[in-house]
């Protein structure tokens, strides 16, 4: 970010911007021996809960349903401008109206009934606070970052991080 300081606030319009056009990212439960996984977000602008969709039998959901559960959702944008660490409480819920809300063909795909799969499953996960990192400088930036570094013995200057509140 050079001279200027990453704001929490510019660093969370980053984050929901780039999640906004790339919605995948890691969710797993915030516990010991506990696995990450691939999954896409969709984020309600309103509220800020990110809702994911899963079938009933995964280990993610089954887990999820345990009340008081906190999960971890990590990401990192296509243009490797933005990545996050944000944690939150996780649960499972059936949400007709958040299924019609965010249905699409790639979802339909993962549910041979539709909408009415027995299976489909929503996790909602309520985000509470986070790191994001940003740096919009592009490759050849970054690598004459690193050169500099190299040839001054400095740290380069590859962008801003920031500890931010989301609810």
């Amino acid at each position: 970010m050079g001279d200027k300081i990453l704001t929490a606030a510019e660093a969370e319009e980053e984050f929901w911007d780039h999640l906004k056009k790339s919605n995948t990212g890691m969710l797993g439960l915030d516990q010991p021996g506990y696995h990450s996984q691939p999954m896409t977000a969709f984020r309600e602008e309103e509220t800020g809960v990110i809702w994911f969709f899963t079938r009933d039998e995964t280990d993610l959901a089954r887990d999820a349903r345990i009340p008081g559960q906190t999960a971890m959702f990590t990401y990192g944008s296509k243009d490797q401008e933005v990545w996050a660490c944000i944690h939150g409480s996780l649960s499972a819920v059936h949400d007709q109206e958040r299924i019609d809300r965010y249905w699409n063909p790639i979802l339909a795909a993962w549910y041979p009934n539709g909408k009415d799969d027995p299976h489909l499953t929503l996790l909602r996960f309520v985000a509470d606070d986070g790191r994001i990192w940003v740096s919009k400088q592009g490759p050849i930036r970054f690598f004459y970052e690193v050169a500099k570094a190299n040839l001054t013995k400095t740290l380069p200057d590859v962008g801003g991080v920031v500890d931010v509140k989301l609810n």
